[in-house]
């Protein structure tokens, strides 16, 4: 009884009973953290591609859009500039964001009522560019690779300036 009352008083281990029991929650913590961190990281880098695209988009000539089409080169220029951030193309700004898995699309639409005034005065309905991107999310630890169905998107819309 003695031996028994002794080792259940003993208190030499209560550190290491401790930390074997919250080192597995410290551990979800930090995966948790750094996955989360690169979600948003990789969606702003995708706000960002689209809105430079649209932008890019933007400063085209008139000549380019109808109010239901875009040009295909420039449509083509539009997504190279949202993926890369250069015409001539380059590295990705998302390692997902390749040619194949990523639906990029370039669409141009007018508004419904005629603009009398400003600079689109002279047009009868002035183009808008809207840049629209889905990526699949690529996990930072590559645990959630295999969730395909985890997908990132942004959209960005700017009216054409025909510079």
């Amino acid at each position: 009884m003695r031996a028994i009352r002794s080792f259940l008083a003993d208190r030499t281990g209560n550190a290491a009973v401790e930390m074997a029991l919250v080192i597995p929650m410290l551990m979800a913590l930090i995966f948790i953290t750094f996955e989360g961190a690169n979600f948003l990281y990789v969606e702003h880098q995708l706000v960002k591609g689209v809105r430079d695209g649209a932008r890019y988009g933007a400063r085209q000539p008139f000549s380019k859009f109808t109010c239901s089409t875009v040009d295909a080169t420039t449509a083509s220029n539009i997504i190279e500039v949202a993926r890369t951030g250069q015409v001539s193309g380059g590295t990705p700004r998302v390692a997902a964001w390749t040619s194949v898995p990523v639906t990029t699309t370039v669409t141009a639409s007018c508004p419904a009522t005629a603009v009398t005034t400003g600079i689109y005065a002279s047009m009868a309905n002035a183009p808008r560019v809207t840049v629209k991107a889905v990526v699949p999310y690529t996990s930072f630890f590559g645990l959630l690779s295999g969730m395909t169905s985890l997908k990132v998107a942004a959209q960005d819309q700017a009216a054409v300036m025909g510079i």
